[in-house]
């Protein structure tokens, strides 16, 4: 006689054992992608995240190296998982990058794989990556110059990379005809599908040791605990609707405008509401933010704030909700562009609702971390004679301080939450034709406070190449875009990227824009730090000294911004 799910009491214990091994699973589908990935953007930068789902589509666990990332995942399944219903066989791989199939944005490709267990489907195994080529005119799939999803990638819905345990040929042609590095893309697309056969194998092993009964019995109980704990947590927060505003520096096409993103986010008996109904619509250049984008960078914001001790899953989700119109900048209609959501306009998504949280319960708040401003670049690399592809995550900004602490240094924009590793300087420069002449910490660009933001970043590098096509993409280049200061905290100053030719001349880079680099050239990025927090005046003494004596601060910022004389 079977054992229904309804009759099973499992043990508190053994759900948190459970719980603990799904968690454990979603990272070694993530270690396994470190090890075997071919692109550094996955294996030194970890911009990724994995995740668990069961049968019902319930995410169970994941791990979230870039945040961003972890609440576009429900999503994507969601969409391959109907798009086959009645077609889902042991042994098939998915794959799905389009953004307006459940997807965020087209170079965070998502693979999913099945998990089967004596013919029946029990769980999803799930990876979400940046790939280095989505294919379109963008450089590792940015394009400043898109104005449609067309001009920016491969558009893949839901479709099977593997039919049954069999490669789908027509398919895998399709895609890696239309990138400019198919061997990288085909490795990586490798990788992905390897490392969720890795959390294949462990889900097997899970239901071979308690048997789906005690699984979903303890999946059930799991997401009903988060459930409770989210809304234990929103009961800190008071009842009300608090409003924030803030802006893009522009869509890389219209450079003179910027765009508004306006939140009201309502609190009410337990749970959150985000309407970002007054923000501007969508726009001609690539910075529209898909759906799944903006509700995840939303979640995230809750996440590292108000919540940071609930396990994100489906279970502590039931108490937020998200209404964004359609056709406005937080959820555009296709086929309007949006590689850079996951960048800008999700920093600006996290700011506002920093901003509106701030007036409810600022000690649990930050002020603004730095936005990300750095190049991304592809060519030819002579040394190696092979294409590269490449993001400089060397160039890292300032974490925002709060109440209590300093910002965190060189931790990279917000929606990484200090996921986003920094290659090795000496690993950078084997695979890509640059040199590094400085990486260290930019003097005075943290924003001043009692607690002052994180430091930012002064990264050069010289260029040992011709051809090389790259873009500036990004933000914080204007007054209204640079890290905010809190309760009396001043802002961080704005970031800068400018261009030395060989030839002596110099030039500053926009964000959102193309340029070109040639053998000889050097690029020089100025990142900006963290907002401060509280007056400056009330900073520690001993504090500004050693920042002082420490090159962080100059002795007139310290007189100008904290009065010491």
């Amino acid at each position: 006689m079977s054992t229904n799910a309804s009759e099973i009491q499992t043990d508190p214990i053994l759900v948190s054992v459970i719980s603990n091994r799904l968690d454990a699973i979603s990272k070694e589908i993530g270690q396994t992608m470190l090890r075997t990935s071919r692109s550094p953007i996955f294996s030194e930068a970890r911009d990724f995240a994995t995740g668990v789902f069961d049968h019902r589509l319930h995410l169970l666990a994941q791990t979230a190296y870039i945040p961003v990332l972890m609440g576009s995942l429900p999503s994507a399944l969601h969409s391959i998982a109907s798009a086959f219903e009645g077609d889902i066989a042991e042994g098939d791989v998915f794959v799905l990058n389009d953004p307006y199939r459940g997807n965020n944005h087209p170079p965070d490709v998502t693979v999913a794989k099945p998990v089967f267990y004596q013919g029946r489907l029990c769980f999803w195994a799930v990876s979400k990556g940046h790939h280095a080529d989505v294919g379109g005119g963008g450089v590792v799939g940015y394009n400043p110059a898109a104005r449609s999803v067309w001009e920016e990638c491969v558009r893949i819905p839901p479709a099977k990379l593997m039919v049954a345990g069999k490669r789908n040929k027509a398919l895998w042609d399709m895609i890696l005809l239309n990138v400019r590095m198919p061997w990288l893309v085909e490795a990586d697309l490798e990788c992905q599908m390897g490392a969720c056969t890795v959390g294949e194998r462990s889900l097997r092993a899970l239901i071979a040791k308690y048997g789906m009964p005690v699984l979903e019995d303890a999946a059930d109980r799991m997401l009903d605990a988060s459930d409770r704990q989210m809304r234990a947590a929103l009961r800190n927060v008071p009842n009300g609707t608090y409003r924030a505003e803030r802006f893009l520096d522009h869509d890389g096409i219209n450079k003179a405008q910027m765009i508004g993103l306006r939140l009201a986010l309502t609190v009410r008996d337990e749970s959150i509401h985000f309407d970002w109904s007054e923000s501007d619509a969508q726009v001609a250049g690539y910075v529209n933010s898909t759906l799944s984008n903006t509700i995840s960078a939303s979640f995230q914001a809750i996440f590292m704030t108000v919540c940071a001790d609930v396990r994100y899953n489906d279970g502590a989700l039931r108490a937020l909700s998200v209404h964004a119109p359609a056709g406005s900048i937080v959820n555009s209609l296709e086929p309007a562009p949006v590689t850079t959501c996951t960048v800008v306009t999700a920093e600006a998504i996290v700011e506002a609702v920093w901003l509106a949280l701030a007036q409810a319960v600022p000690e649990r708040v930050y002020a603004g971390w730095g936005r990300w401003l750095a190049p991304s670049s592809m060519g030819m690399n002579p040394v190696t004679q092979r294409h590269f592809g490449d993001i400089h995550f060397m160039a890292k900004s300032g974490g925002g301080a709060a109440k209590g602490f300093d910002g965190w240094d060189h931790m990279g924009t917000v929606i990484t939450a200090g996921g986003l590793r920094s290659p090795d300087p000496e690993l950078h420069e084997l695979v890509n034709p640059y040199r590094v002449l400085e990486y260290e910490y930019w003097t005075d660009s943290a924003g001043p406070g009692k607690w002052r933001g994180g430091m930012g970043t002064s990264y050069r590098y010289r260029v040992e190449a011709d051809g090389i096509a790259a873009v500036n993409f990004g933000g914080g280049v204007n007054e209204e875009t640079r890290p905010y200061g809190l309760m009396g905290g001043l802002p961080a100053p704005k970031s800068r990227a400018v261009l030395y030719r060989s030839d002596g001349s110099a030039q500053e880079i926009d964000t959102q824009s193309f340029f070109n680099l040639q053998r000889g050239d050097e690029v020089h990025l100025y990142v900006t730090g963290g907002g401060g927090y509280g007056d400056p005046h009330e900073r520690d003494r001993a504090r500004i000294e050693a920042d002082i004596a420490d090159g962080l601060v100059t002795p007139e910022q310290a007189r100008q911004n904290y009065g010491v004389k």
